[in-house]
């Protein structure tokens, strides 16, 4: 297998590209050899999850428009965005997902995108440089060293050529493998979570119609490949450290370096190898040394440019996009989290009194569960639009299922549920501060996966307090998914159903991760989309038919998550 780096004393006969042409490229990059995929992604599993556990087995394992550009309502008519509401032409803006989805397909189009400000959030050398001062895998002296020419590159005192050869020697000696190794690890801890959800929605529509979708970086390839990996892109044009013949790096960087001309250069050498034709192509990028690029593409996209960029775009004409979704500091976002959990105990103590009032404990607990989720929620800025509303009441108890992204989409769940329910959740979150008080509040159960016996006598705890009219929330898929798609769904919350004799509500939460990550502890502001199914009658439901019968209620997640109902009288909300 070609190594990613390049031999000494050797020539690159080819542009970086994680497919090459032929033979055995010395300068094509090679996949990680395991994508950072979403079980990986992480330090937990599901909030408010479905454990599996049944009697019959335990419990399952988790397992604006530029010249040449063409007319702005181009394309096929009534396009459907992934995940979104049909679109009409007048709304496919440029720069927009609409407006991909209804560009040609095929992969003789090229979709070029940039790392730093464009897809990430941020500089990710800088991430790289104060992880290795945390870790102590550098000296300070040298650490702080390589901290200070990124920040002086960020402000125009140092060129990128000293950044990426302060960087490179820095790492000599070092086996690339291990390089690679460190390069997921930061990805999966602080990277990821810095992703624009707006520039993966851009991928993934690209993605969608076929297109050749590149990284095309000024960045190095363990600053790169994990995050091509998990976008699922193939195919990487970056910076690569030369490697000996041991496999590690000799503190050089690949001849000639990709930034400024010399990244439109490399982006015309893979085009011309791939038979690609960059008229057709696509470019987003942030940084005042892309412009050159910029002029050879058909489809310009400046996003969130520099002042340079900014003013070239702007007598172009070409469409400027600019993303907020990412960047709130550990401050700020700590000081939400303040006011969020700080108003737990005023309402407690509310609640407390309307239980000591009327002498049932859930009259208490309905004040806290009806009134602290959604303030947790708007002191983070996010707020609801709940489509289907009245089906969360339809019929009660029910046991409510959600799609689960990240930390706060079971406070998403909750604010929609509202009233007499508990949950289920796996027993490390018993001992979380925040999961763990409110868990105990509401009698939620706390399941041992690790002992199946312990976990199905929790699950008939569970159906004894549905029993008592109460709903549970489960999270089907187990654990978090940091993807737009629906991950399989575990057999627990169903048959849970059906031994309760209750429903089933699908709750679908269209676009979590736009406010955090799978991990995320920082909460960005945002709007996000839930719509609510009609209620499921599982009584007439035979174990024999259960696989065929869960995948049902996953295809309806998939199908409203493929096409956005626009209001409460779409026939998919309504049971009509």
């Amino acid at each position: 297998m070609p190594r990613r780096g390049l031999r000494a004393g050797s020539r690159p006969r080819s542009v970086c590209s994680s497919r090459p042409p032929q033979g055995d490229c010395q300068n094509c990059p090679r996949r990680p050899t395991h994508a950072v995929g979403a079980e990986e992604h992480g330090i937990a599993d599901a909030v408010i999850e479905d454990t599996g556990a049944e009697e019959d087995n335990g419990v399952e394992e988790d397992n604006g428009v530029e010249e040449g550009d063409g007319e702005e309502g181009d394309g096929e008519e009534g396009v459907r965005p992934q995940g979104g509401r049909r679109m009409s032409p007048t709304t496919r803006r440029p720069g927009s997902v609409a407006e991909v989805l209804a560009s040609e397909e095929g992969p003789a189009v090229a979709a070029f995108f940039d790392l730093d400000g464009t897809l990430v959030a941020g500089f990710t050398a800088l991430v790289h440089s104060k992880e290795r001062l945390r870790s102590r895998e550098v000296k300070a002296a040298e650490a702080l060293r390589l901290i200070t020419t990124a920040i002086d590159f960020q402000i125009g005192r140092a060129g990128f050529d000293q950044l990426i050869t302060d960087g490179a020697r820095a790492l000599a000696g070092q086996l690339e493998t291990d390089l690679d190794a460190l390069g997921e690890k930061i990805f999966r801890h602080q990277i990821a979570d810095l992703l624009y959800p707006e520039t993966r929605a851009l991928v993934r529509a690209h993605q969608q119609r076929g297109h050749t979708v590149v990284l095309c970086s000024s960045a190095t390839s363990m600053q790169v490949e994990p995050v091509a990996a998990y976008l699922g892109v193939d195919e990487v044009v970056c910076n690569r450290f030369v490697v000996d013949e041991e496999g590690r790096v000799t503190g050089e960087v690949v001849d000639p370096i990709i930034w400024g001309e010399g990244k439109a250069t490399a982006a015309q050498r893979y085009a011309a190898e791939h038979g690609l034709d960059l008229t057709r192509a696509w470019f987003y990028a942030d940084g005042d040394e892309d412009v050159a690029l910029m002029h050879l593409v058909g489809h310009p996209r400046p996003t969130n440019p520099g002042p340079h960029l900014t003013k070239v775009a702007e007598r172009r004409g070409w469409p400027i996009s600019r993303y907020g979704s990412r960047g709130t500091s550990a401050v700020t976002n700590a000081a939400r989290f303040a006011v969020g959990f700080g108003a737990l105990g005023p309402i407690t103590a509310l609640g407390t009194a309307r239980a000591a009032m009327t002498g049932r404990k859930w009259d208490g607990l309905n004040v806290l569960t009806s009134t602290w989720p959604k303030f947790l929620l708007d002191s983070h800025g996010v707020s609801l639009t709940i489509l289907g509303a009245a089906n969360a009441e339809a019929q009660r108890p029910a046991v409510f299922i959600f799609n689960h992204r990240n930390q706060m989409d079971a406070f998403m769940a909750a604010a929609v549920v509202k009233h007499d329910f508990t949950a289920v959740a796996k027993k490390e979150l018993k001992t979380n501060p925040l999961f763990g008080t409110f868990g105990r509040l509401m009698d939620i159960a706390f399941i041992d996966r690790a002992d199946s016996a312990k976990a199905v006598n929790a699950m008939h705890e569970v159906e004894k307090l549905a029993a008592q009219g109460l709903s549970i929330i489960v999270a089907p898929e187990g654990t978090r998914l940091d993807t737009h798609e629906v991950g399989p769904f575990k057999k627990g919350a169903f048959v849970m159903a059906m031994s309760a004799g209750i429903p089933i509500v699908p709750i679908v939460i269209r676009n979590a991760d736009d406010i955090a990550g799978r991990d995320s502890l920082t909460v960005q502001r945002g709007v996000i989309d839930i719509a609510v199914l009609p209620p499921i009658d599982v009584s007439a439901w035979t174990r024999a038919e259960l696989t065929e019968r869960i995948d049902e209620v996953r295809a309806a997640y998939l199908d409203l998550l493929a096409d956005w109902p626009t209001d409460d009288a779409d026939p998919r909300l309504t049971g009509g």
